[in-house]
């Protein structure tokens, strides 16, 4: 079985120009929620799909859900204070029909161009290895800088790598993971990565995409609705461009 969990509890505070969450925004006629949503729900292997979003915002997505009438989705649950927590919450729900060596791919909601073959790609490694995390080369050079201020260390840019998502875990590491972070009393972790590597764990690392974009600011978004816009012009071109061979033009 695979599911996956969608963590949708963000406020979209570094995106300014926004007045609801994110993830709710429309592009090309669909909020992103909608469109990330969609690569999941048809994806041939994927089983089932837990949203956790945020509290108050949960009757809107289920009218979203039917109003598109989108498969898959057994469970919209609500979202925690961070995104460890909303991913926790949405890992409980989701884990209940699974078993320990089955896989769960975990996303945030604001990744609307992902490709069926990174969702496979996910899948597949998870299953042999246990862990899957996308990742792309680091286009720039990387410092290191305790106060943001200083820095004496650069850190060798062949070695450096950006994480995406999905992850994809086994079931039992993820939820073995989650309990050793209240067992030992850790920091809410950033990513479920992060999570990994911070207890000794070692992640296996997925060739991720430069188009798989993570909308978290107002540039992210300028950069989708751009592609959206770019993809309706090229279309239309190609469709005319049809139409007038056709008719000997």
């Amino acid at each position: 079985m695979v599911s996956v969990v969608i963590f949708a509890g963000g406020t979209g505070v570094r995106l300014k120009s926004a007045d609801k969450p994110k993830q709710f925004l429309e592009v090309d006629g669909k909020p992103i929620i909608i469109r990330t949503l969609e690569k999941f729900a048809y994806h041939p292997e994927v089983d089932a799909i837990v949203v956790a979003c945020l509290a108050d915002w949960i009757p809107y997505l289920n009218e979203l859900i039917a109003e598109f009438n989108l498969p898959k989705i057994t469970a919209v649950v609500p979202g925690g204070k961070n995104g460890f927590e909303s991913i926790h919450n949405g890992l409980v729900k989701a884990a209940e029909p699974m078993n320990d060596d089955d896989v769960v791919l975990i996303s945030d909601g604001v990744r609307p161009i992902l490709t069926n073959e990174l969702i496979s790609d996910c899948i597949a490694t998870a299953r042999e290895f246990g862990t899957a995390v996308p990742c792309v080369p680091s286009i720039d050079s990387v410092l290191q800088s305790p106060d943001g201020k200083t820095c004496k260390i650069a850190m060798p840019r062949n070695e450096m790598f950006v994480t995406q998502a999905p992850q994809g875990y086994r079931l039992s590491r993820i939820l073995w993971a989650h309990g050793e972070v209240e067992r030992l009393g850790l920091p809410a972790p950033v990513s479920s990565s992060e999570l990994f590597i911070s207890l000794g764990e070692e992640i296996r690392l997925v060739p991720g995409d430069q188009d798989n974009i993570k909308v978290t600011t107002d540039y992210d978004l300028h950069v989708l609705k751009s592609r959206y816009e770019y993809k309706k012009r090229h279309e239309a071109e190609l469709a005319n461009s049809e139409n007038a061979a056709s008719h000997g033009l």
